[in-house]
């Protein structure tokens, strides 16, 4: 890829996710958003230099290197289509899918690089890689995963969760779940495993939404030029190029 800024297209731009991507962005040598969609009209055109569609309106929008997603299932789909029409990577954080829509993201990846996570935070992914180890050495232990988030988040238990407790079975676990919606807590997950006389938390808080932000514009700039499959932040992270991944691809 040529030495200039990594184009992304922001999807689901009125979001407290879509929000922070697009702050965050501005922040980071190396990156421009070039386009924002949201599910409405916007109110101006252009703001801080980029500029903004309605969903509607999503096929007029410039050219882009990656899409960063986080939006709502039923928006999902039209951005999936956008990225196959246009040949361009997609990053996603939209959780809730239907076993419909994940079978469309396979279908794609053999067209275009695809990274899809349930969470984007370093950390979970890390934890992932914790929670699989665990299980496995712990046969028959019980598995528990305690997931925090505010007030406001539809779905329980979370995507996070979902996908830890994936992980945990992968590790020959069976997961049970709690969620817990109070406040405005960002998002915090605890997987127990608890044996007789002792037992094993592993805990990960958020406390600033922006770390999702952060890996979700270091898996972008990570993604672009890959050749089309379906990636995770593990791969990623088993990527000597990926420890150090900056706003740009190198």
């Amino acid at each position: 890829m040529p030495d200039a800024d990594l184009r992304l297209l922001i999807h689901g731009a009125n979001g407290r996710m879509g929000r922070a991507l697009l702050r965050l962005c501005e922040e980071q040598p190396g990156c421009s958003a070039v386009a924002a969609v949201s599910r409405r009209a916007p109110a101006q055109r252009v703001v801080d230099g980029v500029a903004h569609f309605a969903a509607n309106e999503m096929a007029a929008v410039p050219a882009f290197d990656v899409a960063v997603d986080f939006s709502l299932p039923e928006a999902f789909d039209a951005v999936l289509a956008l990225c196959v029409e246009r040949q361009t990577a997609l990053v996603s954080g939209t959780t809730g899918l239907s076993d419909a829509q994940r079978a469309a993201i396979q279908a794609a990846s053999t067209i275009i690089p695809v990274l899809w996570a349930s969470n984007f935070s370093i950390g979970v992914a890390v934890l992932h890689q914790l929670v699989r180890r665990a299980a496995a050495a712990l046969p028959g232990w019980d598995c528990d995963i305690i997931e925090m988030h505010h007030t406001r988040k539809l779905d329980a238990p979370s995507g996070t969760a979902l996908t830890l407790g994936a992980v945990a079975e992968q590790g020959g676990a069976t997961p049970r779940y709690a969620a817990i919606r109070a406040g405005d807590i960002v998002g915090e997950h605890l997987i127990q495993f608890a044996g007789p006389g002792e037992r094993i938390e592993l805990v990960h808080r958020a406390t600033d939404r922006d770390i999702f932000g952060r890996g979700a514009l270091r898996g972008a700039a990570w993604l672009a030029g890959k050749q089309a499959g379906s990636y995770t932040l593990a791969d990623m992270l088993d990527d000597p190029a990926g420890l150090d991944s900056p706003a740009h691809p190198v």
